[in-house]
């Protein structure tokens, strides 16, 4: 019983994280990466794909992404997503491929977004606290129904506890982490 509610909990919570840190690679910095198109929607023969399932998205150097349409009708579809997605991209077509060079951030908007990140980080953090009240819950209606000791949902929620500080400490580092990418000129 205590085994899987603490499953329960650590699972969850990683998921959170999880999504935490794929939240944060959508937040744009100035330096490029292919994930940063993921989200991008192309409208391929009647239906919206994202970019990377009709193109090939590489990085050309550190400041440009390079997406590489599989089919040429595809190339001013592919650049007009990108143009009108809310990233503020302006690509450019050379040939059969399309360059997304990364404009570079201002001083204010580099504060936007790392204000943007820590909402994202504290969202995070009450998720994983949610998570805990709920298996606290799960543990106090196991003892109310008699099916384990007081002991054991004192050790169940000790256990629980530290899940909670591990990945809250998680989400800190990685908060950290973009923080320090952000302000990276």
């Amino acid at each position: 019983m205590i085994n899987d509610v603490k499953k329960s909990a650590e699972q969850r919570m990683q998921k959170s994280l999880e999504t935490f840190k794929t939240d944060l690679t959508k937040v744009r910095t100035g330096r490029a990466h292919t994930g940063l198109l993921d989200h991008v929607m192309v409208d391929y023969y009647g239906s919206d794909v994202p970019v990377n399932q009709v193109a090939n998205v590489t990085l050309i150097d550190a400041r440009t992404i390079g997406v590489q349409p599989w089919e040429k009708n595809m190339l001013a579809k592919v650049e007009k997503a990108i143009r009108d997605s809310d990233l503020g991209l302006n690509p450019s077509s050379m040939g059969e491929i399309i360059r997304v060079p990364m404009p570079a951030l201002t001083e204010e908007r580099r504060k936007d977004l790392i204000k943007v990140v820590r909402a994202e980080a504290e969202g995070a953090r009450v998720s994983i606290r949610n998570v805990r009240r709920d298996c606290n819950n799960d543990l106090k209606n196991l003892l109310k129904d008699k099916e384990i000791t007081e002991d054991e949902e004192r050790r169940g929620q000790d256990e629980v506890q530290k899940f909670t500080d591990k990945y809250i400490a998680e989400v800190d580092k990685a908060l950290a982490a973009k923080e320090a990418e952000l302000m990276a000129v």
